[in-house]
């Protein structure tokens, strides 16, 4: 006889497959939430760095390299051309002014001098003769002059004795008028003459002094024509270090060729360059400083270029007071260059976070210390060491400073 079998209930014939259904939707549902909910990474403590920030002293300022240089460093040219004769003096020898560098021969030039001069000794000669003419002019022009003044005084005592032989008697009316005729003629005749001596008088001082002042014109020329033969001799403009000298026997130097230079070591000076970015914001007098085995230099820049080169413009700076020790040119050292006074700001410490996020935002640790949330922040100065938080902490948050490279976007951070 046939036995009627019981049906089981639908979800045991189907368990399996709504155990495996119920897994899968499992899986889904956890991929779904970690999609959407934050991301999470867990990193040991000892790759990355933290940092309190707080409330402390900033300075802007810039940091760089400075390289010593002479306060001064001459170029020394010539003034004449000619072949090197002579090398008196040795590169890395330290000269004082007047001490001969080297001297230079240029017969060209000792043959125009010779001329000159024998040009000169034949002007002098002639302007010899000319002053013994003129004196001889000025000679005959006084005894003129006396003739003159002779002639006058004896017309003036004739007409005299003519007009009393008349009151006397001896003389008529008309040999009277005849005489003062002859006076009237006579002394007007003599004026003209005396005026002609005055102008020849006074022609010839003319020409005596043009004669010595082309005479002294002359002369002029020829001593500077000498002052051009002494400068074949190349002298040091100043003490110092001479510290290159390009120049070789027989070689030919032209006018104005730059052969030596001297360093000028009574003082030094700091050189360096600086950013494009801080053009507007340097200029000479801003206050620096150098540390050096725990002691402190100060400065201040005396010198700025205007000119930007390869994104970076020259700055020179001078010690105030005391120099290191062992200072020496081209030896270097770290100048901090200030661009303000120190302020009390929320600051925290650089640290390789800027360079991955742009300083957008940062990682702030919780109260535990465990976890780290990115947090949103603005930065405003920096320096060297610290960056000036205007918004997003406050004082006594921490924050994770490096190690930006393997938390990507991450939005928490666990620490292990």
């Amino acid at each position: 006889m046939d036995r009627i079998l019981e049906q089981k209930p639908w979800y045991l014939r189907y368990k399996y497959y709504i155990v495996c259904g119920m897994a899968v939707s499992a899986l889904i549902i956890y991929a779904i939430s970690l999609s959407v909910g934050p991301s999470h990474l867990y990193i040991d403590e000892e790759e990355m760095k933290t940092d309190e920030a707080k409330m402390a002293p900033f300075l802007e300022y810039v940091d760089v390299e400075g390289l010593v240089q002479p306060i001064r460093t001459l170029r020394v040219n010539t003034r004449e051309s000619g072949n090197v004769l002579r090398i008196l003096a040795e590169e890395g020898q330290t000269i004082h002014q007047g001490d001969t560098i080297l001297v230079l021969s240029n017969p060209e030039l000792e043959r125009t001098i010779e001329d000159q001069r024998d040009d000169l000794e034949r002007q002098h000669a002639a302007y010899e003769e000319q002053k013994i003419e003129q004196e001889k002019l000025r000679i005959q022009l006084q005894k003129q002059t006396l003739q003159a003044h002779h002639e006058k005084r004896r017309l003036d005592k004739n007409i005299i004795l003519d007009r009393e032989e008349h009151s006397m008697g001896i003389k008529s009316k008309a040999q009277l008028e005849v005489a003062e005729d002859e006076y009237s003629y006579q002394q007007r005749r003599t004026e003209l003459d005396m005026l002609s001596l005055r102008n020849d008088s006074a022609s010839a001082v003319l020409r005596s002094q043009i004669m010595a002042r082309d005479m002294e014109r002359e002369q002029k020329k020829y001593r500077r024509s000498c002052d051009r033969l002494e400068e074949l001799v190349v002298l040091a403009p100043c003490d110092g270090q001479l510290s290159y000298i390009s120049a070789t026997l027989g070689q030919r130097i032209g006018a104005g060729e730059q052969i030596a230079e001297i360093k000028v070591l009574t003082d030094y000076k700091v050189h360096t360059s600086l950013n494009e970015y801080y053009i507007d914001r340097i200029a000479s007098g801003l206050p620096a400083n150098i540390k050096y085995q725990n002691e402190k230099y100060p400065l201040h820049i005396t010198k700025v270029v205007p000119e930007v080169r390869n994104r970076t413009f020259d700055v020179d700076l001078v010690f105030e007071q005391d120099r290191p020790s062992n200072i020496r040119v081209g030896k270097s050292y770290r100048v901090q260059i200030e661009l303000g006074k120190a302020e009390e700001v929320l600051v925290i410490s650089r640290g390789d976070f800027y360079q991955r996020t742009g300083g957008q935002w940062i990682y702030k640790l919780d109260a535990s210390g465990e976890r780290a949330v990115k947090t949103p922040i603005s930065i405003g100065r920096q320096n060297p060491s610290q960056y000036e938080i205007i918004e997003g902490l406050k004082a006594g948050d921490r924050v994770i400073t490096t190690g930006y490279d393997k938390m990507g976007d991450t939005e928490v951070v666990i620490l292990k």
